[in-house]
């Protein structure tokens, strides 16, 4: 897969193509479908297919201080992509000045004189433009001007449930990481670098490695979670993660952490990832550090029995 960042990395002989557009902040299940069936149309007509996102969260450029909770980072949503069978990614910066192109001039300077798109696919909620003015009406009679065609996807629902970045951001919040992942079609991830903690999980019999996160990464709910943790060409391995401020300890900053099971290797440096796969229980305060101790044995012991790990 190619990846662009800007229109301008676009060739000078670039040809006639099959583009959808969108945030994609999770290439959840909907979106799976959507750029699914932009790779199949732009297959059938013997095109290149692409993919415009943008970067950064147009929520932060439109409404400051509004950033939504980051459900996947660029680097892993490129590859979410990559492996749907995409040809390009194309990564918009966006900007105030941006914002303000009107729906005209947007499917103007982006899919017709850039990336001289033959068929548009857009999801049934699309919108584009300033002030999000533009709908798939709008972008159907453009077509028809200026020589694209349109394929309106429909939203991806279950039990009258429909799978939204936003609906899964909510899972996530309340700690509900199974249903996230019904969502996802994969566990949650949350990536950051292994730092230095306070190295009181092994003084306990339980070493932890504690991740430093991006600010605005989609962390789950305080408690503990069994789940899976992720190094770069390496297996998963099977991890008991607490997010929260270790209230035992009566502790202040909240952090995200997992104890791996079987595992002592040094960590630290290392840009990592935990899975999410199952909320075991929530975060309690405990009289005693023996009685701690004791909770953790039960939660590694649980985390086996989710995953399927032999002890």
């Amino acid at each position: 897969m190619e990846r662009w960042r800007g229109l301008e990395a676009a060739p000078a002989d670039w040809g006639r193509s099959v583009v959808t557009i969108g945030v994609f902040d999770g290439v959840h299940r909907g979106h799976q479908q959507i750029i699914g069936y932009t790779v199949k149309q732009a297959r059938e007509r013997g095109l290149a297919s692409v993919v415009v996102t943008f970067d950064p969260h147009p929520s932060e450029v439109v409404r400051p201080g509004s950033h939504p909770a980051i459900l996947t980072e660029p680097a892993r949503k490129a590859e979410l992509i990559e492996e749907l069978g995409v040809d390009v990614l194309c990564v918009l910066p966006f900007t105030v000045e941006f914002s303000r192109l009107s729906p005209e001039s947007f499917v103007h300077d982006v899919l017709v004189e850039r990336l001289h798109a033959a068929h548009v696919v857009v999801g049934e909620n699309f919108r584009f433009g300033h002030r999000a003015s533009g709908d798939v009406k709008l972008l159907e009679r453009l077509g028809r001007t200026f020589g694209f065609s349109v394929s309106e996807a429909p939203l991806v629902t279950e039990d009258d449930t429909v799978f939204s970045s936003t609906y899964i951001r909510s899972c996530v919040h309340a700690g509900e990481v199974s249903r996230a992942a019904a969502a996802l079609g994969r566990p949650h991830r949350v990536e950051g670098v292994v730092i230095r903690g306070d190295r009181r999980g092994r003084l306990l019999g339980y070493p932890t490695a504690n991740l430093l996160c991006h600010e605005y990464a989609a962390i789950p709910a305080d408690g503990v979670y069994a789940g899976w943790f992720i190094r770069e060409n390496s297996r998963p391995l099977p991890v008991a993660a607490s997010i929260g401020t270790n209230p035992t300890f009566a502790g202040i900053e909240r952090r995200v952490e997992g104890h791996i099971l079987d595992f002592d290797d040094d960590l630290y440096g290392e840009r990592v990832a935990i899975e999410f796969v199952e909320r075991l229980r929530e975060q309690r305060t405990y009289d005693t550090v023996e009685a701690l101790v004791r909770q953790i044995g039960k939660d590694v012991e649980q985390t086996r029995q989710i995953l399927r790990i032999d002890a």
